[in-house]
């Protein structure tokens, strides 16, 4: 080490080398040596970056990364096309716009015309590209950046549209509806792991509505939400098959309410306060009527909460009692309603039980900006989170209205917003992952992943329970 001065000043050196390779074209002379010799291609996927930021740890630390695998497949007498490439699509690039010309609403890029908001959206594309040029060359990272290409090259998105066509003739793809994270201030929905980005402690309304059945208009299920404004979309009530359900009568309303049994302190809170709760205090508040399990309710009608779907299609399916295991007895009745459009679960186990139809419409009178359609007359116009106090009073003028409450709890919000997420249906295409899945699986047992217990757990836990995948996206 003798030879190596007592003071290296490490980051000259680096722009010394840097130098030295632009100067002599190293990188290009090195890739043109492989395409003569014809050494075999290595074809490294790489996702492009979006360039209206500029780059930070996140980036530099993968390209050095990416740097380092097509660095060795070069060395190992392959050669790599490296060719930088920018995102021009996405929300990234449109929410920047918005933000910049005061867009809150679809009809506005509309008003503005289509072909012109396009353009400006292409205006900011690139606006860092040398940015990103002069800090990824400074890193030492051989890419080609003069030839380089965008996502919004035509030959770009001819080539994702042929990918589509394989799947297509395939019988890979179908059109359906899928309830997503939906951001009502961008208009479009969010995969699962961005709404898991933005969660904030809210406090939102708890309500127990009543649902009489239609051979005992005296007798009523119960059912607990904290999103009131589903109420006008709900077509089901959902119970679990084991689970003990009893009719009791509440003394002093002098009413008949079916919930489940592990539930009637959702009534009467004071049976949660070990302290002052006493059993013989029960008599006072509510009697037991009659006890059934689950599955003795499914299939009983009820009278709607409102009747704005009654002319559906399919309404003959609607307004009855539906089973299944995700159903719990740890909050609210032991009775779930279902809004299919505006829940997961809702949406599957509608379509479980006929309910609904895969492909078919079901009711969704909430626009993509968040407010309510003409649809539902009383709160038309108004932004979901904004109705339920409206709801909640035409609940109690229709005397359906059992209990009203607040609910401190966890709730995600849009990460780019910052607005409250709702969970809605949207149109969409598909891929039919859950028809290749075991493909899937066994082409990931054959790949080197390091570190190696990546593949054998989260990735394969992922892959083994992935679901068909939405591809569609509404701007």
């Amino acid at each position: 080490m003798s030879y190596l001065p007592q003071k290296f000043d490490f980051p000259k050196t680096e722009e010394e080398i840097c130098g030295k390779w632009a100067t002599e074209s190293t990188f290009k002379t090195q890739d043109r040596l492989g395409e003569e010799r014809g050494d075999e291609e290595y074809t490294f996927y790489d996702g492009p970056p979006f360039a209206t930021g500029l780059p930070h740890y996140g980036h530099i630390l993968a390209g050095t990364i990416k740097d380092v695998v097509t660095r060795y497949a070069v060395m190992t007498g392959k050669r790599v096309e490296r060719r930088a490439g920018w995102d021009c699509h996405g929300l990234p690039v449109e929410y920047e716009i918005d933000q910049k010309l005061n867009i809150t609403h679809r009809d506005q890029v509309l008003e503005m015309g289509i072909d012109k908001y396009n353009a400006t959206c292409r205006s900011i594309v690139t606006r860092y590209t040398k940015e990103w040029e002069s800090t990824v060359t400074r890193l030492g990272r051989w890419i080609d950046f003069e030839n380089d290409y965008k996502t919004m090259d035509p030959s770009f998105m001819e080539s994702v549209w042929w990918v589509f066509k394989q799947l297509f003739n395939k019988n890979l793809v179908y059109q359906g509806y899928k309830v997503m994270p939906f951001s009502t201030a961008c208009g479009t929905p969010l995969s699962n792991f961005e709404a898991g980005l933005n969660y904030k402690d809210v406090r939102d309304p708890a309500v127990v509505v009543q649902f009489p059945l239609l051979d005992d208009l005296t007798t009523s299920f119960i059912a607990w939400t904290t999103t009131p404004w589903t109420l006008p979309s709900n077509i089901a009530l959902c119970v679990h098959d084991t689970m003990e359900y009893v009719k009791i009568l509440d003394v002093k309303s002098g009413k008949f309410f079916i919930l489940a049994k592990g539930r009637i302190s959702q009534l009467y809170p004071i049976m949660n306060n070990k302290k002052k709760w006493k059993p013989e205090m029960a008599k006072d508040l509510y009697e037991i009527k009659d006890n059934y399990t689950g599955k003795d309710l499914v299939g009983k009608k009820y009278q709607p909460m409102f009747d704005f779907f009654k002319d559906d299609v399919n309404a003959a399916e609607y307004w009855r009692v539906l089973s299944d295991n995700y159903v719990t007895d740890d909050a609210g009745t032991g009775i779930v309603h279902q809004a299919p459009a505006f829940g997961e679960d809702d949406y599957r186990v509608c379509l479980k039980h006929g309910v609904i139809q895969k492909g078919g419409d079901l009711p969704c009178p909430v626009d993509s900006n968040g407010l309510f359609t003409d649809e539902i007359p009383p709160v038309k116009g108004l932004h979901v989170k904004d109705a339920d106090t409206k709801l909640i009073a035409l609940i109690k003028a229709k005397d359906r209205l059992v209990q009203k409450d607040n609910l401190d709890h966890s709730y995600p919000f849009c990460w780019r917003s910052d607005t409250p997420l709702i969970y809605k249906a949207v149109p969409s295409w598909f891929v039919r992952v859950e028809d290749i899945r075991d493909k899937i699986v066994a082409n990931n047992a054959k790949t080197y992943w390091v570190p190696n217990n990546v593949k054998e757990g989260r990735f394969h836990n992922w892959l083994k329970d992935a679901r068909d995948w939405a591809v569609s996206r509404n701007r």
